[in-house]
């Protein structure tokens, strides 16, 4: 979702400022602290990127549980035979 945000311009005598400023959702989202540095990035004319050099850490660990790996590795996977046994007959074990 985006937000919609003006660029404000101050002219003095000898030089320019120009301010972006953001919504305090998105602040708020970003979980910002007053005075964080950020760097601008500028990727093209229409993408202008923000990059936090120290970002807070997150909240929810990513991980993947641990019975992913056991299903991958086929330790709970039925076994299948290659040998077709003819109902004629008798059932013998590989």
């Amino acid at each position: 979702m985006g937000f919609p945000t003006k660029v404000q311009l101050i002219k003095r005598k000898s030089s320019e400022q120009w301010y972006i400023n953001f919504p305090s959702a998105v602040a708020q989202a970003m979980e910002f602290a007053r005075g964080e540095e950020v760097e601008w990035i500028v990727e093209d004319k229409s993408l202008l990127a923000l990059r936090r050099p120290s970002p807070p850490p997150p909240v929810l660990k990513k991980t993947l549980p641990s019975s992913t790996s056991s299903r991958r590795s086929g330790n709970n996977a039925p076994q299948s035979s290659s040998k077709h046994v003819s109902s004629n007959e008798p059932n013998s074990s590989p």
